[in-house]
């Protein structure tokens, strides 16, 4: 069953999401994958894979996640997090990975997670 997936990272993480991707390509391309501003575009880029694009994270795309979360649109949220950088929409990238603990969303903040959800996910 196709599931739909977010991948979103933060700018020092981007390049870690991309080959993350690239790794797992066969697994991902049974799923119908959104991706925020410039992660989207990269994976898009970069991989074999077809990824909506949404808006930037600071210009409403994690918003638009959010959303899809909370009408129970989105399975699964794969957000590579850097956590030692100041991010100037805190309040956005809040708000989303609270909806996805909320909603019961599988939610992957780095390599090792996304990883181990990503079977689960292809699993239906």
């Amino acid at each position: 069953m196709r599931k739909s997936i977010a991948l979103v990272a933060h700018d020092a993480k981007k390049d870690d999401l991309v080959a993350w991707a690239r790794a797992h390509e066969v697994d991902l391309a049974g799923h119908n994958l959104y991706g925020t501003g410039t992660t989207g575009g990269r994976i898009r880029d970069e991989t074999a894979l077809e990824i909506t694009p949404l808006k930037s994270g600071p210009l409403g795309g994690d918003a638009q996640l959010g959303a899809m979360i909370a009408e129970g649109r989105l399975d699964a949220l794969i957000f590579f997090v850097d956590p030692l950088s100041a991010m100037p929409h805190d309040v956005d990238i809040k708000s989303l990975i609270r909806l996805a603990i909320l909603y019961d969303t599988p939610l992957a903040v780095n390599e090792a997670t996304a990883t181990g959800i990503l079977p689960g996910l292809s699993a239906d």
